[in-house]
């Protein structure tokens, strides 16, 4: 028989520097997980992406115990990377912060690929595309 899920619990944490702290102990606390727990088996399987922002999807079953996946980094942080900049436009559409290529484009949607609901590379890399143009990051070839 299947574990019954009390809670799904999703955060995004910083690779390899997960803490106790706000937002993991709070969140998980308030459905008896064991936070300790949590915070060691996270930090071990994402100590090769330290610092990068990643959403983890936390389920939380009837007997307090709980298992997580982790998704992919989310598209405005790859590309603020890929392009070097620290935060996008003040006012996107008016302003353009940076520029990123297609090839650029293609990199990130084949790493959020699995993440995305696209049926192609090319769909995802017009995903990411509209995520950069909201950003006040301009598209170019």
């Amino acid at each position: 028989m299947a574990k019954e899920i009390t809670a799904k619990i999703k955060l995004q944490v910083p690779g390899g520097q997960a803490t106790p702290a706000p937002p993991v102990g709070p969140a998980l606390g308030q459905h008896g997980v064991n936070i300790g727990e949590f915070v060691q088996k996270f930090n071990a399987l994402t100590s090769n992406q330290q610092g990068v922002i990643i959403p983890v999807e936390i389920n939380v079953y009837k007997d307090r115990s709980f298992d997580f996946i982790t998704k992919s980094s989310p598209a405005a942080i790859l590309i603020k990377k890929a392009v070097g900049i620290a935060k996008g436009a003040e006012t996107p559409g008016l302003e353009t912060v940076a520029e990123i290529t297609s090839d650029q484009l293609r990199e990130i949607a084949g790493v959020k690929a699995e993440d995305l609901n696209a049926a192609s590379v090319e769909a995802a890399m017009k995903i990411i595309a509209g995520t950069a143009r909201s950003m006040g990051v301009k598209v170019v070839d």
